[in-house]
Order: C-alpha cells, then structure tokens, then sequence
C-alpha cells in the first residue's frame, strides 16, 4: 500500500476531542476532510498525524497545543467602544467577528463580554491553549 506523504492531497474522517473528552468538531457526518499534505491547509500536529498513514488505515493521536492552535496569549485580548463596530450589528458574547487590524489584514475575534459600551474581543482561536485528540482514518490518497 501507498504511505501519504507531503505532496499528497488525501482525504481523512476525524473526530476532534478536549481532554474532558468534549467533542469540539467531527467530519463523520459529512463529507471526509480533503487537504494536501505539507501546505498549510491545517494544524501542523494533524498535518504530521495522516503522514504515513495507508488508505483504510485508522489512528488515534493527542496533538499538543504547540503543534494545535498554539498557547493562549492574553495580549490577543482587547477591551473596544461599542462606537467602533457598525451601529447595526446585533451583539452578543460567543459571536465571531472579522475585524480589520492596523497592517489591513482581516483578523477573526469572538465577542467574550459586554459591558454597557465596553465590547471585550479575543483575538485568540478558540482552541488556542488546549491540546486535541483526534481519531483519524485516512479514506483516500487522491
């Protein structure tokens, strides 16, 4: 059988868990996951996970944060006025927003307080911080 190496565009079924064994995404409902080894397109430590896997071949691997979605850094958090988002955007904490940083690059946020004017924005990926297990099975190698 042929191994995934980088290079290869393959497709994979996972299910993504928390260390509380909270399942915080899965592809078994839909579709498998499509992406190239080596590009980029997700995690480092899932990207190093389908490497070397067969087709029809399953396992289950516990990526560390560094190689996830990195440490949590309470610098990406920033207090704003309500006079900086748009007068017509329905609020609420949970939500993600775009938001525009100084270099003009789009940055994702979610809303995590609301305080009379005061908006609190976490510009940290929600998994940020936290190590994922994920159950793998390498569908194809297309």
């Amino acid at each position: 059988m042929i191994q995934a190496k980088a290079g290869d565009t393959v497709k994979v079924h996972y299910t993504g868990t928390l260390n509380n064994g909270q399942i915080f995404d899965s592809s078994k409902s839909r579709e498998p996951l499509e992406f190239t080894l080596g590009s980029g397109m997700v995690i480092p430590g899932f990207d190093e996970a389908v490497t070397g896997l067969v087709p029809g071949e399953s396992i289950t691997k516990t990526i560390p944060t560094a190689e996830a979605y990195g440490p949590y850094r309470p610098e990406m958090v920033a207090d704003i006025e309500r006079a900086n988002i748009p007068a017509d955007f329905e609020l609420e904490v949970g939500q993600r927003l775009q938001m525009q940083v100084p270099s003009g690059e789009a940055m994702a946020v979610t809303i995590t307080d609301i305080q009379g004017d005061q908006i609190t924005l976490d510009g940290n990926h929600p998994l940020a911080g936290q190590d994922l297990t994920f159950e793998l099975e390498l569908i194809s190698i297309v």
